[in-house]
């Protein structure tokens, strides 16, 4: 090439919410309705409308039990950094009981995010790098899902994602790239990933927020 074209990036340390680096937060179990689905927005809610993949999916796959406060408690730990368009990431933590999964536990991890391209200002969807971070943790717990959090996106501001199978994981498995990019189509021209049809909102499930994020002092 005659020459070369740099997009710079900058990158900011993320800052932290809540002011201890332990356990920030514990639910108590709230009197609420019963436990419900998690439904994808101006979806029916019919299994027949579901995708042969989403069907075969919710077959064998285990329940995924979640606090239904789960996602707001997400999003306001990570307020300080939306209104920057940083993205913060949460990783998920559960328990397997009687054949059903329970999501006890949000670690928010010490992390650097870039205020361009991230979910914060974008569309609910996954990227690459989601796909591929998805991946890593699908590959071993096939239960394992993504959450994306779009604040901004009016249509869908939540997604509960998950890897199809076997297209989207052989995809992935395959892929060696790194960062941002695209990748090919499935055989049979499925999605890469779908909504997982498996979680359900437990009001009674308790959670703990553990934020490992480094108070920045203000300059």
């Amino acid at each position: 090439m005659a020459g070369e074209i740099c997009c710079k990036i900058d990158v900011h340390s993320v800052t932290k919410y809540f002011p201890s680096p332990g356990i920030s937060f514990l639910q108590p179990p709230p009197h609420g309705p019963e436990t419900s689905r998690f439904s994808v927005p101006n979806a029916v809610d019919d299994q027949s409308n579901l995708s042969s993949n989403e069907q075969a999916a919710s077959k064998h796959l285990k329940d995924i039990h979640m606090s239904g406060c789960l996602m707001e408690d997400f999003l306001t730990a990570a307020r300080e950094n939306t209104e920057k368009n940083l993205e913060t990431c949460g990783v998920l933590g559960a328990f397997l009981k009687d054949g059903t999964f329970y999501v006890t536990t949000l670690i928010i991890p010490k992390q650097e995010a870039t205020s361009n391209s991230t979910h914060p200002s974008q569309s609910c969807f996954m990227s690459s790098i989601d796909l591929h971070t998805q991946y890593t943790y699908q590959v071993m717990v096939p239960e394992a899902v993504g959450i994306v959090m779009a604040p901004t996106d009016h249509s869908r501001k939540c997604g509960i994602f998950r890897l199809s199978d076997p297209d989207g994981m052989s995809i992935l498995r395959e892929c060696h790239e790194t960062g941002f990019h695209t990748h090919r189509e499935t055989s049979n021209g499925s999605p890469i990933y779908e909504d997982s049809t498996n979680i359900i909102f437990n009001p009674n499930l308790r959670l703990e927020i553990f934020d490992l994020r480094e108070v920045v002092p203000p300059l």
